[in-house]
């Protein structure tokens, strides 16, 4: 176990310490006063009184002990600021106060301090935490650097964009640390490889973690390991911010590590039905959703049904088709024949283009609905029959985008010649480590993991300047929860802004 690095059983006290929460996912209860007023664990969690390094924080005429190990077993003992008196604390003693208030001598613990609830092994992992309490140091800080980590392709399709990426992240952190860094700390970037395979990419970042030890990640390139790299960062308890991902999982339970700059395809998907339900209410029961059969494509297929049902529309028509066996030409007469008047397509930008040109033939053209991030420019050549019936959504637009924050990105692009090519890319991983820093100069000189989390929860219509405002908060892990919708002008073969930003909800 390298120095700074708290053990499997550690990082589960560790969580029930800062949040009340067991990793087991079984209860933890907290009881208090002569009532026993019984609350939720996550209420009461020790370091909402305590603190993160537990030291306490007065509050309220009260001042909560020092629980650190080293102040817990004095050996001659501790009298508290009322007089109380009472040996050093042993695990038995301090199980005996955390589950029924009462010190090493059998004295009644104030009031103020929950009796807890939580299985044996909870309970011992909250004890091992404890001892590494007021030691305990997240890794990739000292006093001179902050080990920020990445994850690039450097081989295949999306190599360009990779080294791209790498490419503004290194200029920003440049650009940082000669003006003095972050309190006088150097961020220092550190590189991990996509792999082949999901799993490839997994090792090569926990290989990151361990060998560099890293205090946090930025900008990711997650395509095809995203849930892979979003369940290391909890289970790391590292935090992740602007993963490059199409697929957030923002989702209950909340992975309280990964900050994501934008919708995803879900996300956007859910603004296109609810401008859809505006532009055209007639159409409401004349809907279908076609998709490939893949995992990626069902879960925004899902999407797109549940707002349907949250918007009071009845259940859209869906149909799933084979990518390998697909049939542009019998999914036309299909559709046609039921008279759909509007379709949400969810296949590549050439599938959805070989649909429209079968369509025309049957002379048949619904309006349709695309998620722009995975429609090429090839929609642009669909047949004129659909001239301003086609809507794609954009998570970012360049209406987003100011003119001091296009200023700023310029001039850092022309000092550290950044390249030309995968500006949309280079803006997220522009933006990322924008949020990031500001994360890092909120969490203050005495900077840990736990605190560059709060403070990113803190951030509200953050301004990066290229992307639209960025909002976190404890229960939201979306920075931009929305989309802008364009249209096509097939004639002169250019896209049309239809919106202004539209939020999710």
């Amino acid at each position: 176990m390298q120095q700074g690095m708290l053990t499997p059983q550690e990082q589960r006290g560790k969580q029930i310490y800062v949040r009340g929460t067991s990793a087991s996912g079984q209860a933890i209860l907290a009881y208090l006063g002569e009532e026993s007023l019984e609350v939720d664990g996550s209420v009461m969690a020790c370091a909402n009184c305590h603190g993160l390094d537990g030291q306490g924080k007065p509050e309220g005429g009260v001042t909560p002990s020092n629980i650190t190990w080293e102040a817990l077993t004095k050996p001659y003992g501790v009298t508290h600021p009322n007089g109380r008196k009472h040996s050093a604390y042993t695990e038995r003693a301090l199980e005996l106060a955390l589950t029924r208030g009462l010190d090493p001598d059998g004295n009644k613990l104030l009031n103020v301090m929950p009796r807890y609830q939580m299985s044996r092994a909870d309970t011992a992992d909250l004890i091992a935490y404890l001892k590494r309490l007021g030691t305990d140091r997240d890794p990739g800080i000292t006093e001179n650097s902050i080990k920020i980590g990445t994850v690039v392709p450097t081989k295949g399709a999306l190599a360009d964009m990779g080294q791209a990426v790498k490419a503004v992240i290194s200029a920003y952190f440049d650009e940082l640390n000669s003006q003095g860094g972050i309190y006088h700390r150097r961020l220092e970037l550190k590189v991990a490889e996509t792999g082949e395979t999901p799993a490839s990419t997994r090792a090569n970042v926990e290989r990151l973690l361990q060998d560099e030890q890293v205090f946090a990640l930025t900008g990711a390139i997650t395509a095809g390991a995203d849930q892979e790299l979003f369940t290391l960062a909890a289970e790391h308890a590292v935090p992740l911010v602007g993963p490059l991902t199409l697929y957030p999982s923002p989702g209950a339970p909340l992975n309280r590590q990964v900050f994501y700059l934008l919708s995803g395809l879900d996300g956007q998907a859910r603004v296109l039905v609810n401008f859809a339900a505006q532009k055209s209410p007639a159409n409401k029961t004349g809907v279908a959703v076609v998709y490939p059969a893949t995992e990626s494509a069902r879960s925004v297929a899902d999407a797109i049904k549940d707002q349907y049902r949250k918007d009071g529309w009845g259940a859209p028509e869906t149909y799933e088709y084979a990518p390998a066996d697909y049939d542009a030409a019998a999914i036309a007469r299909k559709l046609s024949q039921t008279g759909r008047a509007a379709i949400f397509f969810l296949g590549s930008g050439a599938e959805a283009l070989a649909l429209l040109r079968e369509a025309e033939k049957l002379h048949w053209s619904p309006e349709v609905y695309l998620p722009g991030a995975i429609t090429g420019q090839e929609i642009l050549t669909a047949p004129v029959s659909f001239d301003h019936k086609i809507f794609l959504s954009f998570p970012t637009s360049p209406a987003a985008q100011t003119q001091q924050g296009l200023k700023d990105f310029r001039a850092l692009a022309e000092k550290h010649q950044l390249p030309a090519h995968h500006l949309a890319a280079q803006l997220s991983a522009y933006a990322a480590a924008q949020v990031l820093v500001e994360g890092l100069k909120r969490g203050g000189r005495d900077l840990s993991r736990e605190k560059l989390i709060a403070a990113l929860e803190g951030l509200y219509e953050f301004e990066s300047g290229v992307t639209p405002a960025l909002t976190y908060n404890p229960n939201r892990r979306i920075g931009a929860l929305g989309a802008y919708i364009v249209s096509l002008d097939l004639n002169k073969k250019q896209f049309v802004p239809v919106s202004g930003w539209l939020d999710v909800n």
